[in-house]
């Protein structure tokens, strides 16, 4: 039998959430709520549907190809940044089958074997996944206080460093980390260090102090900004998302990106939801106010720490006599997905009403609440 390369062997497979339908199945329950992938639960806006439902009555174009560049997608980035006062062309935009491929096209980019990328950890697990599968190194700097030790990070910074992945917010934790630290950063970091800034929760994020990434953009710093259609605009299904850096960046990566990378109904859905700003500020509405019940219901339970968050989920740290798996399991038995995310912590994203309460009422139960 063929073998895979060696440090291919070292990579852990990505496990995703637990499905609805497997988990009604398995446990025989009728009714369950998912709160482990961080999925928008007020959905797409009705635009987006619209949209699809309408290139749809056309069958036929199921069977074209993509828009290779994506060019009215990019139009619409365009249009939606230049409101915001930042002149973008369609060279500077990258798009992504989700924004996770767009972090494993910037590896194989720029890290060969032996290369080194740093990274926080915990954080989003794709980053040593990507750079491992490349025969990299992922040097991996443990969070302080929660958040990137950036400080921390720029010490691990050799000749041999490529890339330095920034998760900001931070997956799992849903913290972030300030302007004035990032400037610092900035300013510390050698200029031929590609900074990958992963902005997946960037429309959840209510903190006035969050970086502008996309000042050191327009500086021509080496830095790839990437953002998602699957959190806030309830796109997870279609994979979809971008990536904006200066042309010379975008040139490289479009060599290694796949032809026809994104498909046509994607584009459209991103399209419709990027117009649709009503939609856009509905979920965060909803999510906010879901956000303040969860902390409210959170206090209550004294056995059990939580994390404020500038994202869409939040990060539980259970008591030391308790694991993730036994809170999970229990949970899962109540028909409530969560997530495990350490040996004492799950993570747990933020619904409808509804599926809140019902959270707050099994994580009781477990307690004895």
């Amino acid at each position: 039998m063929i073998k895979p390369l060696p440090y291919v062997q070292k990579i852990q497979p990505y496990i995703p959430g637990k499905p609805i339908k497997e988990v009604e199945r398995e446990l025989g329950i009728k009714q369950c709520i998912k709160l482990a992938s961080n999925e928008n639960p007020l959905g797409p806006s009705p635009k987006v549907v619209q949209a699809i439902t309408e290139f749809l009555s056309n069958p036929s174009e199921l069977a074209r190809y993509p828009e290779g560049s994506g060019f009215y997608l990019k139009n619409a980035l365009c249009e939606l940044f230049a409101k915001r006062g930042l002149n973008l062309t369609h060279d500077e935009i990258i798009l992504g089958n989700g924004s996770n491929e767009l972090i494993d096209i910037a590896v194989k980019t720029y890290i060969g074997p032996g290369d080194e990328a740093v990274m926080a950890t915990p954080s989003f697990v794709v980053y040593a996944m990507s750079v491992t599968a490349q025969g990299g190194i992922a040097k991996e700097v443990p969070l302080r206080d929660y958040r990137h030790d950036l400080e921390g990070m720029l010490k691990e910074i050799t000749d041999r460093t490529k890339i330095v992945f920034i998760a900001n917010p931070n997956n799992p934790t849903g913290t972030m980390n300030y302007r004035e630290e990032f400037d610092s950063f900035m300013k510390a970091l050698r200029e031929d260090i590609l900074v990958v800034v992963d902005e997946a929760y960037y429309e959840y994020v209510t903190e006035s102090d969050y970086p502008d990434t996309l000042r050191y953009f327009k500086e021509g710093r080496d830095i790839l900004i990437l953002r998602t259609f699957s959190k806030a605009y309830g796109l997870a299904s279609l994979r979809i998302g971008y990536g904006i850096a200066k042309k010379e960046i975008i040139t490289e990566m479009n060599r290694i990106r796949e032809p026809f990378n994104t498909n046509t109904i994607a584009q459209i859905a991103a399209e419709a939801a990027l117009k649709d700003e009503e939609h856009l500020k509905k979920v965060i509405e909803i999510n906010e106010k879901g956000k303040q019940y969860l902390y409210s219901e959170l206090d209550k339970i004294k056995q059990i720490q939580y994390l404020p968050t500038q994202t869409n989920f939040i990060y539980i740290i259970l008591p030391e006599s308790i694991s993730s798996k036994e809170v999970f399991d229990s949970l899962l038995r109540q028909g409530v997905i969560i997530r495990p995310v350490g040996p004492r912590q799950i993570r747990v994203t933020i619904g409808l009403p509804e599926e809140n309460k019902t959270f707050i009422e099994s994580l009781k139960k477990f307690f004895g609440g």
